[in-house]
């Protein structure tokens, strides 16, 4: 063979060659064609799918809460949470910067943050940032930086309610106050939806609807929002005039009982709860004690009525001023000589109720002191509501019993107390008190004779009358009674010689009574300590306030002056 012959041979040789190597690799590529849309096209197009297409949690909004006219206490607003892929963001570093700025984050905070997720594919950057700051994030277009839908609970009224509403967290979830108590009413249910994302995880296309999210349910409150205002108004000025601890008002709807009004001081703001100790949240109205002092003395007297042994009319001996019981002594202010039963109210005397209580069986006061509501919760329903104390009566020593009559050695909380008051303004009938509006009529349980209740009333409005130990507790148009006390606090080893409470009980208007109030100062300041110096001013114009909001009619004959003393108070305006 000549070499034409085998250099031709070779080329053939090759040319066989590379055409079989194209017809095997497009044999291969039409094998992987036929595969990938046909025989495992499923498969394929649901990996496909998988990096396209998203299950997306939908939000839900907490249910609203309002006050008892409908003015909105709490809403939840659309706010937007700033996420990121801390591998995605690590790569673009240079736009950290500009990202830390327009979160109002530290540039380290941001550093730390995204080093201690590093080997996570999610961190939340930061939770529930305005509209306004959502958009400037997203026109950054940051690597990394995703933004989620959620919701934030906001409160109109701020401080105002702060106590009783509570607050959520940053998840929504109700942490304090009916906030918590309510949660599984106010919570909504989330949805879910299947979405179409692109490269950046923005979602582009609505898919599928898998469940519909499901708006919590909105929730109606007792409180008037007018007759709040009014009462935080009055407790944060008389706080700071008589340089006071803290204090607490309390008003109820006596033929309901429902909560109109309850406020306390110190108060916090809870749209931000920055810097604040956790002792600003509670709600000092229904979780801490006191011992009451002589707003327990129409009780003991009630008991005394019951008994058959008194009438408002029957004298009692108060001379000296003072009286041993053991190896204890009981004092006055002053030696009232001789009181009637009635009197004794009036002037608050100390001894007097003490040999009235004496005279009767102990479990004769212990037993109307627990038929108002001393000693337990008032079935509100809010958390951490405590009891109170109210010794069995089988162990009382006779000081004791003296004592509970002027109310030592027991104690009660502002909600308490106003509840039993409510009885005397229910005519003898406890209702259970509520946070939830009331539409319909309840039936309480009668506790107290209505006869025995006729003969307290008197009492009561003496004791702001001329010659009464609460004359700055009258409302001018009205007739109004109640009740002061001024407690020495309880210290180690005795009662403190400088540190009271000072506490005004009362109803109002006396002829038909519609409303029961309590105003506690804690701890006030300088020389003004009595109740009926401290808390009954403060009764006096909340109750000229909440009287006139609620368009009761006045019920007493004016007097010289009511004309500019009615002018003095505020119009209240929420």
């Amino acid at each position: 063979m000549s070499g034409a012959e085998r250099e031709y041979a070779d080329y053939r040789g090759r040319r066989v060659f590379v055409l079989i190597g194209l017809a095997l690799a497009l044999g291969t590529l039409g094998w992987r064609l036929l595969d990938l849309q046909v025989l495992d096209r499923d498969f394929y197009r649901h990996q496909g799918d998988a990096r396209m297409l998203r299950t997306v949690t939908m939000p839900a909004h907490r249910g609203m809460i309002t006050d008892r006219n409908g003015e909105p206490l709490a809403v939840s607003t659309p706010v937007a949470t700033v996420w990121g892929n801390p591998r995605e963001l690590a790569a673009a570093r240079a736009s950290w910067p500009g990202l830390a700025r327009t979160l109002g984050l530290s540039l380290e905070s941001l550093e730390r943050t995204l080093a201690a997720y590093a080997d996570r594919e999610f961190f939340y950057i930061k939770r529930q940032v305005p509209p306004d700051v959502a958009e400037r994030v997203e026109a950054l277009e940051v690597p990394g930086v995703y933004l989620l839908k959620e919701y934030r609970r906001y409160y109109p009224a701020g401080e105002v309610t702060s106590h009783v509403l509570g607050f959520t967290d940053v998840d929504d979830s109700g942490q304090e106050g009916i906030e918590l108590a309510y949660e599984q009413w106010l919570r909504g249910v989330p949805g879910s939806k299947r979405v179409l994302k692109d490269g950046r995880r923005q979602t582009v296309q609505d898919v599928e609807l898998i469940n519909a999210p499901r708006p919590g349910r909105d929730l109606a409150l007792s409180l008037d929002l007018r007759l709040q205002y009014l009462a935080y108004r009055e407790l944060k000025a008389a706080i700071q005039e008589y340089e006071a601890r803290s204090g607490s008002i309390v008003i109820l709807d006596a033929r309901s009982g429902e909560v109109l009004a309850m406020v306390n001081q110190p108060s916090f703001n809870p749209n931000n709860r920055s810097g604040l100790t956790g002792g600003r949240y509670r709600n000092r109205a229904v979780t801490d004690p006191f011992e009451p002092g002589s707003t327990m003395k129409p009780f003991a007297v009630a008991a005394a009525l019951e008994s058959g042994q008194y009438t408002p009319e029957t004298p009692v001996e108060t001379s000296p001023g003072w009286m041993r019981v053991g190896r204890d002594t009981v004092r006055d202010v002053h030696n009232y000589g001789l009181l009637d039963v009635a009197g004794v109210i009036r002037k608050s005397s100390n001894v007097g109720v003490s040999k009235i209580a004496l005279s009767l069986p102990p479990d004769r006061l212990w037993g109307l002191y627990s038929r108002v509501g001393f000693g337990m919760v008032s079935a509100s329903g809010f958390p951490g509501e405590t009891s109170g104390l109210l010794g069995d009566f089988s162990r009382w020593r006779p000081i004791e019993q003296a004592t509970f009559a002027f109310g030592y050695g027991l104690s009660v909380t502002s909600l308490q107390l106003a509840h039993a008051y409510a009885v005397f303004a229910a005519d003898g009938v406890r209702n259970p008190v509520t946070f939830l509006r009331r539409d319909e009529p309840i039936e309480g349980e009668r506790v107290i004779d209505h006869r025995i209740v006729a003969q307290i009333l008197p009492m009561l409005e003496s004791v702001v009358q001329t010659g009464g130990t609460a004359t700055k507790a009258a409302v001018p148009g009205y007739r109004v009674g109640g009740k002061t006390g001024t407690v020495r606090k309880a210290i180690a080893g005795g009662y403190s010689e400088d540190r009271y409470i000072a506490v005004f009980s009362g109803l109002a208007p006396i002829s038909q009574p519609r409303l029961a109030a309590v105003v506690m100062i804690n701890e006030p300041g300088g020389k003004a300590y009595y109740g009926g110096q401290v808390a009954a001013p403060v009764f006096s114009r909340v109750m000229a306030g909440a009287l006139r909001l609620l368009n009761i009619a006045p019920d007493a004959p004016p007097e010289p002056g009511d004309a500019v003393r009615m002018a003095s108070v505020d119009k209240v305006k929420p």
